[in-house]
């Protein structure tokens, strides 16, 4: 075992190096039939303009859902992006055409909050409408590739977002449902 392998800072090179692979892989790819489909993708994401309603319960669920994105986002851009200081992609260092591509924004890179909230949303609305949570699921894992597709993600970025969105959504849907219930979590 090399004297390297106990370093944390060897492993987060390491796994630095498969990132960037992957994203350079992915941006190698020619998928013109794809391009425009991730562009607009990645695009409707933006704001969290992707919801669901319908009904007293479909708007519960999405009420829910909001909530979950509002606090998620703002966990992410306020206090991750700042502290995590990862830069974009080079995507002309990386050849990512032209057709895929969707404004950079000026945020830094990590993690991705359009997954963050893409998931968030999904968990929120999945604890009223259980049958949509696979879809919404399905979809946000869409948003996530679409962002490493149009190059301004990698894609460590996209699976740290999901995890963030994940857990803030968990502990935020939990204590709003529990809230609702009239359970306050007191024992």
């Amino acid at each position: 075992m090399s004297e390297s392998a106990g370093d944390p800072r060897a492993w987060l090179d390491e796994v630095e190096r498969i990132d960037l692979a992957v994203y350079r892989a992915i941006a190698a790819t020619p998928t013109p039939l794809l391009d425009g489909a991730m562009r607009r993708l990645s695009e409707a994401a933006n704001y969290s303009r992707l919801s669901i309603a319908g009904g007293p319960r479909g708007r519960r669920a999405a009420a829910l859902g909001l909530s979950c994105v509002a606090t998620t986002a703002t966990f992410v851009n306020v206090v991750v992006k700042p502290v995590g200081r990862r830069r974009r992609p080079d995507r002309v260092g990386a050849e990512v055409p032209e057709a895929r591509q969707v404004k950079l924004p000026g945020s830094r890179s990590f993690p991705s909050g359009h997954t963050a909230a893409a998931v968030a949303f999904a968990i929120g609305v999945g604890r009223v409408l259980p049958a949509a949570a696979v879809p919404l699921h399905s979809l946000a894992a869409l948003v996530g590739y679409s962002r490493v597709h149009t190059g301004v993600h990698y894609p460590g970025d996209v699976v740290a977002g999901a995890l963030l969105g994940a857990m803030i959504a968990e502990a935020t849907a939990g204590k709003l449902t529990g809230l609702a219930s009239g359970s306050h979590g007191d024992t």
